[in-house]
């Protein structure tokens, strides 16, 4: 498609004409003529206009015209503008922390073929089932035992993000549970996002035995720059063992920054959870649009100076031909 940034110019194209028709003629300041060469001078003044000479200065008024409208089509700056590009921006960051204690290696969870599965693996799997459903998000990825560390800023890499978990084991970052660290780690990841919306989910297997800071702290510190967090506990809350999930902890935290508290006993609602935290969060992204623009004013350009070049030549022939002539018809006349 080719448009034209001003294509009101056109309306100057009839001004040569309105200039010849309306502005005074020209004279010049001197009326005296001194010829040098009399007898040359009065045969060119003898001369009388052809029909050929004639033809030539209508053609030389109508190069002129067609000069004058490139010009003008070049001054209206034309442009061709190719199909639109479409991008999607993301609008929330999005970070998953995993816990990756020891107790995440217990073989307790039932798989989809009936076999025994360790917590994190089935928790891969879930949280891998989330990411492909979360396509126009940035998302990031947490680890946390011991000590929370990031293992993947947010980003729209899935595909790179998806090998990282592949790779995530139970025990490499300790054998305790750091949930305030966690989210202060996700809090420092996101320090430089200039996303307006940004979300945590923190899974855990059990309650903070190790964190340095406050996991209720954290929470509020999350809230005040706009970390909303929703808290998944996996596993059972009644084991009466330092193993066991502190649901209410969880709870707290949740509703602390206006996120939602889920509890998974199994590998189904583990998914389910997953499921429903996808419905209960919007796809937040804008769809931006761009069409690549190539300038073509340098064609007009072109077209102008090739036909002012050939009008200045061919004004040049008649007196190039007739020069040797006129300097023989004065030598013939020399006393």
């Amino acid at each position: 498609m080719i448009q034209f940034d001003y294509p009101w110019l056109w309306l100057l194209l009839p001004l040569p004409l309105l200039a010849y028709r309306w502005l005074p003629t020209y004279r010049p300041p001197h009326r005296k003529l001194r010829v040098p060469f009399t007898v040359a001078f009065k045969g060119r003044v003898e001369q009388r206009a052809s029909p050929l000479t004639a033809g030539i200065s209508r053609a030389g008024l109508a190069l002129r015209g067609m000069i004058w409208a490139l010009l003008l089509t070049a001054a209206a700056r034309p442009a061709y503008l190719e199909p639109p590009i479409t991008h999607i921006e993301p609008r929330r960051d999005l970070i998953l922390a995993i816990d990756l204690s020891q107790s995440m290696s217990e073989p307790d969870v039932t798989a989809s073929d009936g076999a025994d599965t360790t917590r994190l693996d089935a928790v891969k799997r879930a949280a891998s089932q989330f990411i492909n459903r979360r396509t126009n998000d940035r998302i990031g990825l947490v680890g946390f035992g011991d000590r929370a560390f990031p293992l993947a800023p947010p980003s729209r890499e899935h595909d790179s993000l998806q090998q990282i978990l592949a790779m995530t084991e139970s025990g490499m970052a300790g054998a305790n549970t750091a949930l305030g660290d966690a989210i202060g780690v996700t809090l420092k990841l996101l320090e430089q996002s200039d996303r307006p919306d940004k979300l945590l989910i923190l899974l855990t297997d059990g309650n903070d035995n190790r964190s340095r800071l406050d996991p209720l702290q954290a929470a509020r510190i999350a809230n005040n720059r706009g970390l909303t967090v929703h808290t998944i506990g996996f596993g059972r809350t009644d084991t009466g063992t330092d193993e066991a999930v502190d649901a209410p902890t969880l709870e707290r935290i949740a509703g602390i920054t206006g996120g939602q508290s889920f509890l998974a006993t199994d590998r189904t609602a583990l998914e389910r959870v997953y499921r429903t935290i996808d419905a209960v969060t919007p796809h937040n992204a804008e769809e931006l649009r761009a069409r690549p623009r190539r300038e073509l004013f340098w064609i007009p350009v072109l077209m102008a100076s090739g036909l002012l070049l050939l009008q200045v030549l061919a004004g040049l022939m008649p007196s190039l031909g007739q020069r040797p002539a006129r300097w023989r018809e004065v030598e013939r006349h020399e006393p």
